[in-house]
């Protein structure tokens, strides 16, 4: 048999690549283990459901930073719009920001930016009852410029001032974003509610194929259902249980999880929490997680995941130096602000 050609190896092999990293992306969406940190990318019916009239979050999350690093960056900003006679229901807004970066092969990344809306039906005192939506922009891109080839190869290491012999340029894939949510709230007081929401992200299924020359490529529809509950238990001890089940495509996650809320100060003005909890991914990871709150505004935690999954180099399925196995550590920083409500009933009082 004769030996191929090297360009026609080297257009086998950038097919191959965008085979790969389309596969790569199709198969799992971002994702956090402290959820519901992240609540808009989990439900858009989130908008607006918090203890509070506006709301900043802020996310980071690293993972795999000893394999092939991955890095994620989520922001999101949303708000309380009140009618000024039906106290019944209220409509809210927001706008989310995703970033996700994997700088090690061809710069593989996402950018995503979205706009959210919900409307809140209040059914009685206890129960609340949210639908919402999402639409947005989203980008991926791959820099096959950032690969190294044969002919910058000088004898000992890569030139890269060599001309590597291809016209390559940084190639994208850039579609709409579409999301639908449900969430219902059962609150018997500040210290003790429930929600149970559902997602559903990428509902036109939206092609991700970074060329026009190769078959389209449909992003999966990723389907989110959670739970979310706080329960007081003692006059400065809570328990916070979370549950989350994602599916997309042949992709599924489950994971549980639990957090302690000891209420350090309880003085107004002054209030102080510490947080401390756990979680597991059915993927074969666990996570423990500690956080902080202050003034009812101020939320800060932490996690680092663990993996337990007995996870195996490429090389016959041999275990991998602790040194060298997965590595996750995320970040997240919470700030709600609450307006000062006029009374609805003046007295005026008599001046002598």
């Amino acid at each position: 048999m004769n030996k191929p050609r090297q360009p026609e190896m080297k257009r086998f092999f950038i097919y191959i690549l965008f085979l790969l990293v389309a596969s790569a992306i199709g198969a799992q969406d971002i994702h956090y283990s402290q959820f519901y940190n992240s609540p808009l990318n989990i439900n858009p019916a989130k908008t607006g459901i918090f203890n509070g009239d506006k709301r900043l979050n802020l996310s980071y999350r690293n993972q795999w930073a000893s394999v092939v690093p991955w890095t994620t960056f989520s922001g999101s900003y949303d708000l309380k719009f009140y009618p000024k006679k039906d106290v019944n229901h209220f409509f809210s807004g927001g706008i989310l920001f995703n970033y996700d970066d994997q700088s090690e092969i061809a710069n593989l990344s996402l950018f995503n930016l979205n706009l959210t809306g919900s409307y809140t039906k209040i059914l009685n005192e206890n129960n609340l009852i949210t639908g919402g939506l999402l639409i947005g922009y989203a980008s991926r891109a791959l820099d096959l410029n950032s690969l190294t080839w044969d002919s910058q190869w000088n004898g000992r290491t890569f030139d890269l001032s060599l001309d590597p012999g291809e016209n390559l340029n940084a190639e994208s894939a850039n579609f709409l974003e579409t999301g639908i949510g449900l969430n219902y709230r059962w609150q018997k007081s500040k210290r003790t509610k429930l929600d149970i929401g559902a997602g559903l992200y990428h509902i036109f299924k939206p092609n991700v194929a970074f060329r026009d020359d190769l078959d389209p490529i449909a992003l999966p529809r990723r389907f989110a259902l959670t739970g979310i509950g706080t329960f007081r238990l003692a006059q400065k001890f809570d328990l916070q249980l979370n549950a989350l089940g994602q599916w997309q495509g042949d992709y599924k996650e489950f994971q549980i999880g639990g957090l302690g809320i000891i209420h350090v100060n309880q003085d107004r003005g002054k209030e102080f929490e510490l947080h401390l909890g756990l979680g597991y991914r059915n993927t074969g990871s666990f996570w423990p997680t500690i956080a902080f709150k202050y003034k009812e505004k101020y939320y800060l935690s932490a996690n680092y995941d663990i993996d337990v999954s007995g996870f195996r180099d490429l090389n016959g399925g041999l275990p991998v130096d602790r040194r060298h196995s997965p590595r996750t550590f995320e970040l997240h920083f919470t700030y709600i602000i609450t307006n000062v409500k006029p009374f609805k009933k003046v007295k005026v009082c008599p001046i002598f």
